[in-house]
């Protein structure tokens, strides 16, 4: 299958991307001059160029569109010289940038709440490297919006003066979330998002999920490719949002609304510590055997390393609460769905439901109180969104929304 089979609802960006491909591969292959003076000559008809922003809503497939792009960069299949596009999806180029181990791909995503001054000085010094395969040097950063000040300071000089083989592939949600000039500097492609049936049957086909349960992740999710595959493939997750559903019918008085703002942020913390559980001990058995922490020393590190230890316990701790702030987002996300279709219901809108399964809830939720009543109700969804966004206490700003949910 071509690298672009996975992404979903996307065809006015797959033609620029699959046509700036086949320019890039023409400037690779052609043995006149340098790649840097053939881009130069060809800057008004090429549709290649260096840095490259990929913005849409969440799970729209951002990074899913600079992987394949960058798998495209790198095809290396030879029907390329019968006149096939590049990005087949099957050799080497493209297989190894797919599952992120080709030598000339880095792709960098972030567990924690940032991206500072020293990772990006050390992606600089990176994309300064000739690509060892001989084609190009690709830069994947999944997380632009999580480059503090600083840190896009130090990418718009890459950006501005980039090497010659040297691509870059931002990815935010919007435009607005790269500074300035950063992305008056980069060609942008803005994803929509998917079709809800494409990204059921996405999971069917690459997942193997059950049909029944891949529509209904689909829908619940309302076309976010990541969490509909969570939600079709963790039991866990299916029942934090049964959870998160019965809020609404909680928060009837204040000892209920209270109540469940503090399960929801347990719930949360539940979250986070499952994944440090999973991802912690062994990146922490991993670096003490790297220092030389063997079993036949009672385990004891070597004289020295203990810095090195205190940073990785540092980052395991940024991540949590990067986890337990995106597990709260996704919680607000369902109830916002869950409000949207009471409101849905209210008006008498044909739209479909997300949350066909919760119908008896939402209409008895619709018929005790009115469209304005609803519409303040995710708006306090909103705020207390933007709260955590500003490093609000989390249960302080979830406390207020469900004191917001209970007076409508």
């Amino acid at each position: 299958m071509a690298v672009w089979d996975d992404l979903v609802g996307q065809d006015r960006v797959i033609e620029q991307l699959a046509a700036a491909a086949r320019d890039a591969d023409a400037l690779v292959t052609a043995d006149a001059a340098p790649v840097a003076a053939a881009v130069a000559a060809s800057a008004g008809a090429s549709k290649m160029t260096h840095a490259w922003l990929f913005t849409g809503p969440p799970g729209s497939g951002r990074a899913t569109a600079a992987r394949a792009f960058a798998a495209a960069l790198q095809c290396v299949s030879p029907d390329r010289s019968f006149g096939a596009a590049p990005g087949c999806g099957f050799c080497e180029g493209c297989h190894t940038t797919l599952v992120g181990t080709h030598a000339d791909v880095e792709i960098v995503r972030t567990d924690v709440l940032s991206i500072g001054v020293k990772e990006t000085r050390d992606l600089v010094r990176r994309a300064q490297l000739s690509p060892a395969g001989g084609r190009w040097q690709v830069i994947v950063l999944e997380d632009a919006d999580r480059l503090t000040e600083g840190a896009g300071n130090v990418l718009l000089k890459a950006v501005e003066e980039p090497a010659p083989r040297t691509v870059w592939l931002l990815c935010a949600p919007s435009l607005e979330d790269v500074l300035p000039t950063i992305r008056s500097r980069c060609r942008s492609l803005t994803l929509r998002t998917p079709p809800v049936a494409a990204v059921a049957d996405l999971l069917v086909r690459r997942d193997g999920i059950e049909p029944a349960l891949a529509a209904q992740a689909a829908t619940a999710t309302q076309g976010h490719i990541g969490r509909a595959r969570r939600l079709a493939t963790d039991e866990r997750a299916r029942a934090r949002r049964e959870t998160v559903l019965k809020m609404p019918l909680r928060v009837a008085d204040m000892g209920g609304a209270l109540k469940a703002a503090q399960e929801l942020i347990d719930a949360a913390a539940e979250d986070a510590k499952q994944v440090a559980e999973e991802v912690d001990t062994k990146e922490t058995e991993e670096l003490r055997a790297a220092l030389g922490a063997a079993a036949g020393t009672g385990g004891r590190l070597p004289r020295g390393t203990a810095g090195a230890m205190k940073e990785l316990q540092d980052r395991q701790k940024r991540r949590a609460t990067r986890t337990q702030r995106d597990t709260l987002d996704l919680a607000l996300t369902d109830l916002t769905g869950f409000y949207r279709d009471v409101l849905a219901i209210q008006l008498g809108s044909r739209v479909a439901l997300a949350n066909p399964d919760a119908r008896a809830t939402l209409e008895r939720i619709a018929s005790e109180s009115r469209p304005e009543a609803t519409l303040r109700r995710i708006e306090a969804i909103g705020a207390c969104r933007q709260a955590l966004d500003r490093n609000v206490a989390p249960l302080l700003a979830v406390e207020a929304m469900a004191v917001a949910l209970r007076a409508g």
